[in-house]
């Protein structure tokens, strides 16, 4: 369980910035490289190389280089834990609406209906 703490940490970590999840967005159309990656943004590329490089150290992004062009590419498979543990914290709240609404609707049945006038 710690390593999959660990793991969902790292990628909640690098999910935190805006930025980083800007390039997950654009690399979910295709691969592109550094500069087509830099360009919406107002930052010089070694900065967006930071995020990128933060983005490979979790596994959610691959990047090759061929000659001067560094294309990075997604990794899915990456999110597979996080998106395991959001799917289980979403089944906890659900279980836990379902039983808030029971309880409201025991309480409602059990009170006595108000008359308007």
């Amino acid at each position: 369980m710690d390593n999959l703490s660990s793991n969902l940490d790292r990628v909640f970590g690098a999910l935190a910035d805006p930025t980083r999840r800007a390039v997950l967005e654009r690399l979910g159309e295709g691969e592109a490289s550094i500069g087509e990656l830099a360009r919406p943004f107002d930052m010089a590329l070694p900065s967006l190389m930071k995020h990128v490089r933060v983005l490979e150290a979790v596994g959610l992004v691959e990047s090759r280089k061929s000659g001067r062009v560094r294309t990075c590419r997604l990794m899915p498979a990456a999110m597979t834990d996080a998106e395991h543990w959001l799917a289980d914290q979403r089944a906890v709240w659900e279980a836990r609406l379902d039983r808030l609404e029971a309880y409201v609707k025991a309480l409602e049945k059990k009170s006595p209906k108000r008359k308007l006038k």
